[in-house]
């Protein structure tokens, strides 16, 4: 209420105040319009730097130091008595504060929130953890010695956190959830990437160790069963349990796991991993026995529990613990995770591309249990060698089961593609798993189910570098995946089969060859299936296809450039602030590192270049509604004309409109001539210069040419007094930027703006101007074989002129 009447007082004929006024008379007044606090954000976030010297922007809209200071004071307060859809903005906006002020303006935020974290009105304690939160938040990602004064707030901080949380234990309401969690939450960012060891000793560690173990060991309300299992996770039980195997693993992994650390940790991974990794590991294993049981476990619990066992599988202190039940949970935890689930089916049935996107989503792997299983599986059986004999033979007791069901093969099969790296380094695998491939592989490319066939395609991926003794079993693999990816009907399966097919002809010598007389519907089918999946791995895989088979794709490299370019186009049309937008904008990227590896690859192959001028005279036979576009088409053709005036005359000549007989070539020359005014810059006005000198030295002129004779020396005049202005532009530009450095300050203190030289002559802007295509550099751009546009044309006007004498004289003596 006081900083209200602040700043109502002080700003009354501000609206923009007033809005502020009302974001905190939420304080303790009637719930707050959305407007006043979104206002009071964007003031805070846009606004609050520039009063901290940062900042280099005009103070438009600077907040006055008092007021400032007022926010400052009672910001805090406004967290803690504002209702959730508030907090969420004012947590921003204290964010943006401490940030900017604090150490400096602002050390008063830690007496307050010591201040409120000690106070017994716990209705004030979740509100003050956010603030802490945020301070925190602001040194997650600093440097060890940038974070010393979060460290020094920390050390008071500590000591109150873990006795607010073993206060709060032994209420499971979920208010008393709630604020466990977000203390956890505090110390996970605060050990995320750097430990300060001056915080840690080894009383408080074991206390927090408990606090932790507790946490994890302790029963869910059995009300929330109730709850749809979609919405559990999201459970304050399941999200504390979450944030403190969260701090557990990250604990392992980064500090406590001697061999694994930098050398400021090595005395605390020795004191974690004797005296507190295998206490910790019993509880983790209780979990994993839930879940064996078909008790409900949140998916991100069961993540975090299996990164943390795998973490211990490499230490021998933690593996005598786990090695009796590793079996155990390789086939009752890790084997089901793998297996192919109803809610996969339920997704692939639904919505294929998003089943495409979620299997292909590398941050889906960093919070999915199946990778985490899979993860656990790898590393088990690559240290522990007796852990991967048992496996195996539990996967082949499936898979030679006839009557297994179809889903437990896939999971047997997804278990041993994931070992194909260290079952093709030992011995007594590698020589089996082509006969594998053959008997328990081959098989599923009949299957009726779906995922049964993008499985039997996703193990040959993965097996791709099998030593195949028989060269029919190769053919076999490889007609079996491009059928898959031309014929199927099911696109999960078509893009496994893609993937495939690549790294199979990739990895294996003979493969390019018996792929070969298919490449064409190969590339097509892959085409479509980018198009219609928008899949970045996709985008890699006809990239590494076009460099396998550049001979073979050089004949349809502009259809499949078009192809591209409507895919590109088709993929920008989501903005990037949509849903989605940062995934669209990888496979942009990816379809445009596609089209230059296409083109990087036709470059030296002189026979595209008829295809690429065809293309784009085709698009002048149809409406072009903006100048540029025009003149790009018509750059390609005269470049055309510059490199060999034959291959343009004669696609011209093949050339028509739609529903016409004529030829286009009358259309393209008066196109042209009527055109030269819009090419602009250097470049463009010395392409078309270079253009008009081919057509007055042609030796036999076209009818169309002869027509419009008498303009192109008109059109080469008007080009070279563009050009005139624009080299005079370019020296003008580098004059400057030479002497930017030495003149700067006199021109600010003359008043006076770089370019500006006192003389009454105007450039047009158009004359320096750097078109689309200045950045690229081309033929005529090499400066080590410069093309001299002048020296071109004069020397044609003198060979036209002695021509002209010598006909003359000839005609003379005749006659």
């Amino acid at each position: 209420q006081k900083l209200r009447d602040r700043i109502v007082s002080r700003h009354r004929s501000g609206e923009g105040y007033q809005n502020i006024s009302a974001a905190l008379k939420s304080v303790d007044g009637p719930p707050l319009p959305s407007l006043g606090v979104i206002y009071l954000k964007n003031m805070v976030t846009q606004h609050w730097s520039e009063g901290d010297g940062t900042s280099t922007e005009t103070p438009v809209n600077n907040i006055p130091e008092e007021d400032r200071q007022f926010i400052r004071d009672n910001i805090v307060e406004a967290i803690i008595h504002s209702p959730e859809r508030i907090r969420v903005q004012l947590t921003t906006c204290i964010h943006h504060m401490i940030k900017h002020d604090y150490p400096g303006k602002w050390t008063a935020i830690v007496d307050k929130i010591g201040f409120y974290l000690q106070s017994d009105n716990s209705a004030g304690w979740l509100g003050i953890l956010l603030c802490l939160y945020q301070l925190v938040k602001n040194y997650e990602y600093k440097k060890p010695d940038e974070r010393s004064p979060l460290v020094a707030a920390m050390q008071i901080f500590m000591p109150m956190l873990k006795d607010r949380f073993i206060q709060l234990l032994p209420d499971p309401s979920s208010e008393s959830v709630l604020v466990q969690k977000q203390i956890f939450k505090i110390l996970y960012a605060l050990f995320q990437y750097n430990l300060p060891l001056e915080l840690i000793n080894r009383q408080n560690l074991t206390e927090w160790m408990e606090i932790l173990k507790t946490v994890v060991d302790r029963d869910v309300p059995p009300e929330t069963l109730q709850v749809d299992e979609d919405e559990r996770p999201e459970l304050p039980w399941w999200k504390c349990k979450k944030w403190a195997l969260h701090i557990l693993a990250r604990l392992f992994e980064r500090y406590g796991s001697p061999g694994n650390t930098t050398k400021e940790y090595t005395e605390f991974a020795d004191l974690f991993l004797k005296g507190y990794a295998v206490a910790a590991q019993q509880v983790l294993l209780k979990v994993l026995y839930q879940y064996k049981e078909k008790q409900y476990v949140a998916p991100r619990v069961l993540q975090q529990t299996l990164n943390y066992i795998n973490q211990g599988i490499a230490h021998a202190v933690t593996w005598k613990n786990l090695k009796p039940h590793i079996q155990g949970i390789i086939q009752d935890v890790v084997f089901p995770l793998m297996c192919y689930t109803d809610s996969d089916q339920e997704l692939w049935e639904e919505d294929p591309y998003e089943y495409i996107r979620m299997k292909f989503d590398v941050f889906e792997d960093f919070i999915s249990p199946t990778t985490a299983a899979q993860t656990l599986l790898f590393t088990s059986c690559n240290k522990r060698k007796e852990v991967l004999q048992k496996t195996m033979g539990f996967c082949y007791q499936i898979l030679t089961e006839p009557t297994s069901d179809p889903r437990k093969k896939d999971g047997a099969l997804h278990m041993i593609g994931s070992l194909a790296e260290i079952l093709l380094k030992k011995k007594v695998y590698k020589d089996q798993m082509e006969f594998m491939l053959q008997n328990h592989v081959f098989t599923l490319f009949r299957s009726e189910l779906g995922y049964m066939r993008a499985r039997a395609c996703w193990v040959l991926h993965y097996f791709c570098e099998v030593k195949f003794k028989s060269d029919q079993n190769l053919q076999t693999a490889l007609e079996l995946t491009r059928l898959c990816l031309i014929n199927d009907n099911e696109m999960p399966v078509k893009v496994e089969a893609a993937i495939a097919l690549q790294v199979l002809i990739s990895n294996q010598e003979k493969a390019k060859e018996y792929i070969t007389p298919f490449i064409r519907p190969v590339m097509q089918a892959l085409l479509h299936i980018v198009r219609e999946t928008e899949n970045d791995d996709l985008t890699n895989v006809i990239q590494k296809m076009i460099c396998e088979y550049s001979e073979e794709v050089t004949p349809i490299a502009v259809e499949m450039t078009q192809h591209l370019a409507m895919t590109f186009n088709q993929v920008i049309q989501t903005g990037p602030d949509e849903e989605g937008g940062d995934d669209k904008a990888v496979t942009a990227m990816g379809i445009l590192n596609t089209i230059d590896t296409l083109l990087s690859v036709v470059e030296d192959h002189k026979e595209v270049v008829p295809l690429f001028v065809a293309a784009a005279l085709e698009r002048l036979t149809r409406e072009v509604k903006t100048s540029e576009l025009r003149t790009m088409c018509l750059q390609v053709a005269i470049a055309a004309l510059y490199y060999s005036p034959p291959l343009l005359l004669n696609t011209l000549e093949n050339l028509r409109f739609p529903n016409n007989t004529e030829p286009i070539t009358n259309h393209f020359i008066s196109q042209w001539l009527k055109d030269v005014d819009c090419f602009l810059g250097l470049h463009d006005r010395k392409i078309c210069v270079l253009g008009l000198c081919a057509l007055i030295d042609l030796e036999q002129r076209p009818q169309a040419v002869n027509q419009v004779a008498g303009q192109l020396l008109p059109a080469a005049i008007l080009l070279f007094n563009g050009l005139k202005r624009a080299y005079a532009c370019q020296a003008e530009n580098e004059n400057e930027d030479e002497d930017d450095d030495e003149d700067g300050e006199e021109d600010e203190e003359n008043g006076t703006h770089a370019g500006e030289d006192g003389d009454d002559e105007d450039w047009d802007e158009d004359d320096a101007e750097e078109t689309a295509l200045e950045g690229y550099t081309t033929a005529v751009d090499d400066e080590d074989n410069l093309v001299d546009e002048y020296q071109i044309f004069k020397a044609i006007l003198q060979s036209k002129e002695t021509t002209f004498q010598a006909h003359k004289a000839s005609d003379g003596s005749s006659s």
